[in-house]
């Protein structure tokens, strides 16, 4: 018999690392899993190699659908309970939370993406951590195995395993397949092959099979929301194509202007910012949203808060949405709300977003102080307290800070905790949202404060997914850095007829100091200490909450 050849030692070196990289990596990602929501409820995603995704609604049935993955890759969804802080429900507000519920449904049904994105990337990251982890004990092993076998017993076992190399290369790569494809896919009875459900047709679960009870409630009911579903995409492509219509009439008006002035536009320097506020997870808007920050060349994003409805963990699909609204290049500065929570802070600061906290911070040469509202507004349960700082405090400390360092802007969710700052002197401009209504700029003190309406065209008592029932709104600003001074408001509008209007400029107002202060030439006053009087804000002055699109 002839010898069989022995590979050269860096090969045999090569193929070992190959072979320990592809178990770890089929290890990694055929284990993978996360929870995340699906809806109001949350879930537990994991991979499996039986190319199907499948949402198990347990009694109900599941929900099965051709998986996109390559290599047979899908995934399993368990949908498990709705959280504790969306369930703990009282009698009188049992009606709201269902609403509630039905609006993250919605939601989902919506912008399914958004959800699959933010599975797929948490996924990939758990899948990468576990390869780590495999790899790593894999290598630790190796070293443990060579250290007892010693120097005689290694060499003895390389002469008789050395010239074995390609075959010993392809049984562990054949065990890697056959092992992870064991690991994770269902060895139970086949699924028989079962139709489609023509609900879905047209939309992104079309191609979806259903089993069990849900499977009768679907095609008594899928019908009608298939029709919301496309009434609603509808709506908001055409209105992000109203918005575009509107903004190209502008431009047109603006070039008019500009050159019958004979003089050459002076947007050489100025930085954009886009308002938007009180988005309470209108998904459909971040559309719109992104048209007018990509038209307007917006740098900055400034959220006036209330981005959720209750600052759950399942709202994430919101945060997502409104985060992908956000073009590339431009920031999103956020001031949360009361119907926000730490948890939503958290999930904004995952996407990059500044979290204001009261402190200071530059953001294209503008430097904005803010902080998330101090109050908590849950549906059903009121408004209370969320922090240790009162709403009193933090409107003297945020008018502290503003006089300590050089402010251009406060951005707070509720308008009455910025008086203090603006009554200083201190703050040039305050935006705000909250109340769901527009007012301003106008002086306040020795500032300036813009009220912002809701960019969700948020009406009271009236759920804000679907088509706007309310006129959505969102406000340009252009600041100039070099003169340190606000130059005008742009006001865009969405009507729910779905017409949109973009406004001329406006020149932001000039602040005329006091009566009696007109010829004094002493610096303006400090912010009022603690045993000067000030304006009180308690949980009372937040409008009443009558429903779940409350401010």
């Amino acid at each position: 018999m002839h010898d069989r050849p022995t590979p050269p030692r860096w090969l045999r070196w090569t193929l070992v690392a190959v072979a320990a990289v592809a178990l770890c990596v089929g290890l990694g990602v055929t284990t993978a899993s996360a929870t995340l929501s699906l809806g109001p409820h949350e879930a537990e995603y994991a991979v499996d190699t039986d190319g199907l995704v499948v949402v198990d609604l347990g009694p109900l049935g599941t929900l099965e659908i051709d998986s996109p993955l390559p290599l047979g890759l899908g995934a399993d969804i368990t949908v498990k309970e709705i959280p504790a802080d969306l369930s703990a429900v009282g009698a009188s507000s049992t009606l709201d939370r269902l609403v509630g519920d039905l609006d993250s449904y919605l939601q989902f049904y919506d912008s399914p993406q958004v959800t699959i994105d933010a599975a797929t990337a948490a996924l990939l990251t758990d899948a990468a951590r576990r390869t780590l982890l495999a790899l790593a004990l894999l290598v630790l092993s190796g070293w443990g195995v060579r250290a007892l076998l010693g120097a005689d017993r290694r060499r003895e076992l390389g002469r008789v395993l050395a010239p074995r190399t390609w075959q010993l290369t392809a049984g562990v790569l054949v065990v890697t397949f056959v092992g992870t494809s064991l690991v994770s896919s269902d060895v139970g009875v086949p699924r028989p092959g079962r139709p489609a459900s023509a609900v879905f047709d047209g939309t992104a679960l079309e191609g979806a099979r259903i089993t069990g009870r849900l499977a009768g409630v679907i095609d008594t009911y899928g019908g009608q929301l298939v029709e919301l579903y496309d009434q609603n995409e509808a709506f908001y492509e055409a209105a992000r194509d109203e918005v575009g219509s509107a903004w190209n009439a502008w431009e047109i008006r603006q070039a008019v202007r500009t050159a019958l002035a004979e003089q050459p536009p002076d947007d050489e320097g100025v930085v954009s910012l886009l308002v938007v506020s009180d988005l309470h997870c209108n998904t459909g808007m971040s559309t719109v949203i992104e048209e007018v920050a990509e038209r307007s060349g917006a740098e900055v994003v400034l959220n006036a808060g209330d981005t959720t409805m209750n600052g759950t963990a399942v709202e994430k699909v919101c945060v997502d949405a409104f985060a992908a609204a956000v073009p590339d290049g431009a920031e999103m500065v956020v001031a949360d709300g009361n119907h926000d929570s730490v948890l939503t802070s958290e999930q904004e600061a995952a996407h990059g977003q500044v979290i204001l906290d009261g402190e200071v911070v530059e953001v294209a040469g503008v430097r904005i102080l803010g902080d998330r509202d101090s109050l908590e507004t849950r549906i059903g349960e009121g408004t209370q307290a969320a922090r240790e700082q009162t709403p009193e405090e933090q409107a003297a400390a945020l008018a502290a800070t503003a006089c300590e360092d050089d402010v251009d802007l406060l951005l707070i969710h509720t308008p009455v905790v910025g008086l203090p700052a603006l009554e200083s002197g201190c703050v040039p401009l305050q935006v705000s949202g909250h109340t769901h209504q527009r007012s301003g700029p106008l002086q306040v003190g020795r500032g300036l404060r813009y009220v912002s309406a809701s960019t969700a065209g948020a009406a009271s008592g009236q759920p804000t997914v679907g088509p706007l029932r309310g006129t959505a709104e969102m406000t340009l600003l252009r600041f100039d850095p070099e003169a340190r001074e606000w130059l005008d408001t742009q006001l865009i509008e969405v009507t729910p007829a779905g017409e949109a209007t973009v406004y001329d400029r406006v020149p932001m107002p000039a602040v005329v100091p006091p009566v009696g202060e007109l010829d004094d030439p002493a610096p303006l006053v400090s912010p009022p200490g603690p045993d000067e009087p000030a304006e009180t804000i308690s949980p009372s002055e937040s409008p009443a909450v009558d429903g779940p699109l409350a401010p």
